[in-house]
């Protein structure tokens, strides 16, 4: 049997990205995305076009206190990473969890497109 050793490089990326992604550390976050890289609510509701509007989405993101990407399952295959998480966050409401899936479409080394598709939120505090 042999391993997609391009898949293993890509879900290496992907665990970086989620690693400052829950650092709350911009900088490392944006290290993983392209400059024309999209992300969607899924299937097709673009929230974000490009690295900047990327950015600013996670950095008001990142300023909630309790945010946090716990990683359930991950798979790659073929330029595709699919990542299971329940992700912490502090809501209107107040703080919750949601089960999240997120699906990254890798071009080389980069994030060019992303879509997740989220579960509803369980406030818990």
């Amino acid at each position: 049997m042999q391993i997609d050793t391009q898949s293993c490089s890509e879900a290496e990326i992907i665990r970086r990205q989620l690693d400052a992604y829950n650092a709350r550390d911009i900088e490392a976050f944006m290290s993983h995305w392209a400059l024309d890289a999209e992300v969607y609510a899924w299937p097709d509701t673009l929230l974000a076009s490009g690295a900047e509007a990327i950015r600013t989405r996670h950095v008001e993101r990142f300023k909630e206190p309790d945010l946090f990407a716990k990683l359930i399952s991950r798979v790659g295959v073929g330029g595709l990473v699919i990542d299971r998480e329940v992700v912490t966050r502090n809501f209107p409401e107040g703080r919750g969890t949601l089960d999240v899936i997120g699906i990254y479409e890798l071009d080389g080394d980069k994030i060019r497109r992303a879509w997740f598709k989220q579960g509803t939120p369980v406030l818990t505090g």
